[in-house]
This record gives structure tokens, C-alpha cells and sequence, in this order.
């Protein structure tokens, strides 16, 4: 490859000589525009590896460019530079497309890790999808949107039932775009304690309270140049969702105990099990954060929704587990019959338990040991007209029917469900369960 070339457009002198003296240190070219109309010209005439946009310009806007791009240069990442906590503006650009953006005044250290990440966008590999498994149209539709978001730096907040793939969907948007090479960081957020939970995400400076007998880096800066993976974000306290927002907006963290930030350069992904809409209108998720997070949102979808991916899974993870064993035809008739209220966890334990059970080599429809709600979730799915209503159903069924069988042990109820014991309370609580 030869020397990059990138695109700066802004209408201050000041601020293209800065751009271009500092991409020229990182032996990158550069050609400059002052407004849309010359940038549109000369992004006809070249092929620029990258483009910097100034939101504000004497003939129209950066979004407007943004927009545009995505159909006259969709291969070139954007970046837009925009006010110092115009927060929204950015938001707005990175949901057209934007690859990232930069806040005035420039802090090069961040324009330089833009800049670098940028250039590796189409060095990142093309197919690193097969563990994604199935060829139903939600799963095509779901590696797609997997490549797009790959590309970008914006933040993406995937959804989906317990158990459905979330943090492998995380992982593959992470190894596919330019971050690949970084590390990355799943975290948790319903697994740490309240109380340590700043000190784990921010770090904390040795002293700074009982107990700190060393300097400690934090989660957040653990992620630097890579990824950080908020799983559950939904369980984070108010005030540590206030504190999270800033480390978002500001690209730096303030360890427990230090006068001072610190950059972090960590591209952040969450995801949940819980409706995060439904939370913010119930004031137990903080609306700005909500915004930030759910620039671009995927959903993962439920394994009875790609029913024809299911044989294909059970044989991928027979194969996975070393097993010689296979399915019968009364065990495939059961499992494209089951509407898998736990997902693919739930087939993956279903499917090594029967491993371990069949003596004969062949798994049958009662190796399965399918959950004895199944008729009853069954009729559910195909009567019901509302989708909410019809989970809703298929969870309750599953919770009361692992409570009966575990005597109304919770901590057992919950193993067996695939959930953790405060999931599995919420959910009790969230569906009425007495």
C-alpha cells in the first residue's frame, strides 16, 4: 500500500494546517476543501483512504457530507469534528454513518488514534463470521448488520434474549473491525458489587481508601485501544450509569483517588436481556446514557424466530462436544418442535446432557429431556398475536416449571434456567410470578 491519503475539510486556515501537520508527521497526505461543494469534487477526482469534517461549514453541513458519502464514497471513513459537548450533533453523525468523531479543541492524541483506526478499517478480515451459525434470513440480516457496524466506531448496544449470543455478536464486531488486534474487555455489570464497582471500571490510585495498597487500572483503560463490553447494562446503578456517561462523552476517566483524567480510547458495545426503553420510561435507566449507547442498536434474535437453524446448530455442537452420537428421528421432530425458552444455551446444556445420558449412541426424544412446558409454550407461540405477550408466556411457563422441579428452590430454579439468581428474581418479579 502506498502513502495514505486523507480528505480535510474546514473553512478555518488554523484548523486544516494543524490537521495537515499532524497527519503529514503520521506520513499521511492530504488534500484540503473549505466547504461541501469543493469537497464533493475533489472526493470525485481521488480515492481517499480518509476524510476529517469540520460540522460546520459556509455552504451547508458535515451531516449533510456524511450523508452523502455513504452513497458517493461509502469505502472512505468520516470523522467529524465538532463543538466542544455537542454531544448530540456527534450522536446524530455517527447514526448516518460517521466513522467517529473528534470534539474542539482538538486533542491530537485522540485525533491520532481516530486517524490509526480509520486507516485499518479495510485491513480488518472480511469472514471471521463462522461461528455465527445458521442461514435463516434473521441470521443473514444479522451478519450484515455486523459488517456495517464493524466499520464504525460508534457505539452499539445489542439486544436479545438470555442465552441468544450476545457477547459472540460483541466479539465478532470487535475481531472484524479495526480494532481487532486490541484487546477485548466483556465485562459483567450485574457482577460486581456496588461498592467496588467504581474502582473495577475507573482504577484507583494507591491510598485512596482500605485496602488500596497498590495503583490499580481499571477496566475502562483495560480496554484501551480495543473494545470494552458491557454486558447487562441494565443492572449498573443511577449514579454509576452519571459517571459512565462522561467517561463516553470526555474519552477519559478519573481514577478513585487522582486529582486528574486520563485518556481512555476504548470503542464501547453493551447489551442486555431487559427492555432498556421500557426502563427509561420507568426512570430506572438514565435517558442521556440510553441515547449515547443505542447510537446503533442490533437485535439478536430468538432462537424459535430462525427455526431452521436449529438442526444445524444441534449438529454443529454435537460435533463440538467430540460425540459420536446422533439424533434420531424422534429427537429431531422434538427439537424443531421446541420453542427453547433458554435459546441456543439452553440446546448447547440440552444436547451435552444427552450426550452424557444415551448408552446406545443414538439420542432420543427422552435423552432430551425437554422441558415439560414445551405443549404448553408450544400452543402459546402459535395462538397468540402478540409477540411481547407470547415471551412472556414462554418465560413464565419455563420459570414456574423449573421452580416445581427444583421445590422451589431458586438457586437450583436458576441453574437449571441458564440464568444467574438476580436474573432469575427480576424476572419472577417482572412477570408476577407468586
Amino acid at each position: 500500500m502506498g502513502q495514505p491519503l486523507a480528505l480535510v475539510i474546514d473553512d478555518e486556515p488554523d484548523i486544516c494546517e494543524l490537521l495537515s501537520l499532524t497527519l503529514g508527521r503520521m506520513d499521511i497526505a492530504t488534500q484540503s476543501a473549505t466547504d461541501v461543494g469543493g469537497a464533493k469534487s475533489l472526493l470525485g477526482k481521488h480515492d481517499f483512504d480518509l476524510c476529517l469534517t469540520d460540522m460546520r461549514l459556509p455552504d451547508g453541513d458535515g451531516l449533510e457530507l456524511v450523508k452523502w458519502m455513504q452513497i458517493h464514497a461509502p469505502g472512505v471513513p468520516v470523522a467529524v469534528i465538532t463543538a466542544h459537548g455537542n454531544i448530540e450533533t456527534a450522536v446524530q453523525a455517527l447514526k448516518l454513518g460517521a466513522f467517529d468523531f473528534i470534539s474542539k479543541p482538538l486533542d491530537l492524541n485522540h485525533l491520532r488514534n481516530v486517524v490509526e483506526n480509520a486507516l485499518k478499517v479495510d485491513d480488518a478480515p472480511e469472514e471471521p463470521q463462522s461461528r455465527l451459525l445458521g442461514d435463516s434470513q434473521p441470521m443473514r440480516d444479522l451478519r450484515e448488520m455486523i459488517d456495517k457496524v464493524a466499520r464504525s466506531q460508534a457505539p452499539v448496544h445489542i439486544s436479545g434474549e438470555s442465552g441468544t449470543g450476545k457477547e459472540l455478536v460483541a466479539r465478532l464486531i470487535h475481531e472484524t473491525g479495526p480494532r481487532g488486534d486490541g484487546p477485548f474487555v466483556p465485562v459483567n455489570c450485574g457482577a460486581i458489587p456496588a461498592e467496588l464497582m467504581e474502582s473495577e471500571f475507573f482504577g484507583h490510585r494507591k491510598g485512596s481508601f482500605t485496602g488500596a495498597v497498590r495503583d490499580k487500572i481499571g477496566l475502562v483503560q483495560s480496554a484501551d485501544g480495543g473494545t470494552l463490553f458491557l454486558d447487562e447494562i441494565a443492572d449498573l446503578p443511577l449514579a454509576m450509569q452519571v459517571k459512565l456517561l462522561r467517561v463516553i462523552q470526555e474519552k477519559a476517566v478519573r481514577p478513585v483517588g487522582s486529582s486528574g483524567e486520563e485518556p481512555a480510547n476504548a470503542r464501547i458495545l453493551s447489551a442486555t436481556h431487559k427492555v432498556l426503553s421500557e426502563m427509561v420510561a420507568q426512570g430506572e435507566f438514565r435517558e442521556d446514557l440510553y441515547y449515547r449507547i443505542n447510537v446503533i442498536e442490533l437485535q439478536v434474535p430468538a432462537l424459535r424466530e430462525r427455526n431452521d437453524d436449529v438442526m444445524a446448530l444441534a449438529k454443529h455442537i454435537l460435533k463440538r462436544l467430540s460425540a459420536a452420537a446422533t439424533l434420531d428421528d424422534s429427537a429431531n421432530a422434538a427439537l424443531l418442535n421446541y420453542p427453547f425458552p433458554g435459546n441456543v444455551r439452553e440446546l448447547e446444556n440440552m444436547l451435552e446432557r444427552a450426550v452424557t445420558l444415551c448408552t446406545s449412541g443414538t439420542i432420543s426424544e427422552g435423552d432430551l429431556n425437554l422441558r415439560q412446558a414445551s405443549d404448553d409454550t408450544i400452543a402459546h407461540t402459535t395462538t397468540t398475536t402478540n409477540l411481547g405477550n407470547q415471551v412472556e408466556d414462554v418465560q413464565r411457563q419455563a420459570i414456574l416449571v423449573a421452580l416445581k422441579k427444583t421445590r422451589y428452590n431458586k438457586t437450583a430454579a436458576a441453574k437449571l434456567l441458564g440464568l444467574s439468581l438476580r436474573q432469575l428474581r427480576y424476572r419472577i418479579a417482572k412477570l408476577g410470578i407468586e
